[in-house]
């Protein structure tokens, strides 16, 4: 009789996890297709870009080649690359920025990326690493007639684990999101899964590191709004972007939660209006459990009116993965829209 009991009872309970895991996940959804005019797949990117950063003068970094506990890769055994596109170009194409030597480019394995200019407008680019599964941030100085990055320094800390994304607010100053409390690729998903919620936000200079927002269920993109007044943090499982106000020590306070139907990867900025745009997976699930037959799809959200009672939600693009998979990212310039995914391609559209 107490076998039949627990027997329920842990019958009951993996009840439980499906029904939640199927909500979390959104493992039913499909998406209607939606696509902007004269959209194209970008020639020569086939494994991924991740993160995707426009400096002002139109140039855009991609992050590609993603490794990743419990996520496809279509080339295990090629290192990570960082692709430049020149948005002011009719017919832009990509290349590849070659690394400094003194860099261990078997290894690197970019995730979130982000850009500052200093005073003397010389261009750093920010990038989250995992090299053998661990994370670093990588500060790299772009040098722009060779279209190379020399490798400046590399940072670790006890405290940057599970590292997804920054936004670099002053020089060797950032934001960082921990997506995971865990490293085991199972305990995360479990950790998604019972909704622990031991997901947080880091802020890093040389002279403190500290957590300075908490309670996400997976915290993972990461950028500011045009005044540097608001950050705001895609919470993908948890189907949310929260709003936070920056105060003068670096904290963070919460002052609205955005819920979409969808699960929010990367976030950026529209420099000029404000406006949001959010690369989103329609149903994680598909991503976690891949299935070429049955791909994820893609879907990018523009949100307006991101401080107001009622922001306005548009989807710009929705695709159910026969053309882009897993979209992760998704950002503008000058009309143009670049939209990254995970492991597969990358689109080029004009607005």
């Amino acid at each position: 009789m107490g076998k039949l009991v627990v027997l329920a009872l842990l019958g009951a309970a993996l009840a439980l996890i499906v029904a939640f895991s199927r909500q979390r996940f959104s493992i039913s959804r499909e998406v209607e297709p939606v696509e902007p005019r004269n959209c194209q797949l970008i020639e020569g990117i086939e494994n991924g870009s991740e993160d995707i950063d426009i400096l002002p003068s139109g140039l855009a970094f991609i992050s590609s080649g993603l490794k990743y506990p419990g996520i496809p890769n279509f080339a295990p055994d090629k290192p990570g690359q960082i692709f430049m596109m020149d948005l002011n170009k009719p017919n832009p194409s990509i290349q590849e920025l070659s690394i400094s030597n003194g860099f261990d480019k078997a290894s690197f394995n970019p995730h979130g990326i982000s850009t500052f200019i200093d005073e003397d407008h010389n261009v750093y680019l920010y990038v989250v690493n995992h090299p053998r599964m661990e994370s670093t941030l990588e500060i790299f100085k772009f040098e722009e007639q060779q279209r190379s990055l020399v490798h400046l320094k590399t940072i670790e800390h006890e405290l940057l684990k599970s590292v997804n994304d920054i936004f670099v607010v002053g020089p060797e100053q950032f934001y960082a999101t921990r997506d995971h409390y865990f490293a085991n690729h199972f305990l995360t998903l479990l950790e998604m899964l019972m909704d622990f919620r031991w997901s947080h936000v880091l802020f890093y200079s040389p002279k403190e590191v500290k957590v300075v927002a908490k309670g996400f269920n997976s915290a993972n993109g990461i950028t500011i709004s045009p005044d540097k007044k608001y950050i705001y943090i895609a919470d993908v499982t948890d189907k949310s972007i929260c709003v936070m106000k920056i105060h003068d020590n670096w904290n963070l306070t919460q002052l609205k939660v955005i819920h979409l139907d969808t699960l929010v990867d990367n976030l950026t900025v529209d420099p000029d209006t404000g406006d949001v745009w959010a690369g989103c997976h329609p149903n994680g699930w598909k991503v976690l459990f891949y299935n070429p037959k049955d791909p994820p799809g893609s879907e990018v959200l523009h949100i307006q009116d991101v401080l107001s009672e009622k922001p306005r939600i548009n989807t710009i693009y929705a695709n159910n993965g026969s053309v882009l998979q897993g979209s992760s990212v998704a950002t503008v310039y000058n009309r143009k829209l670049l939209i990254g995914t995970v492991f597969h391609k990358a689109l080029y559209c004009e607005l």
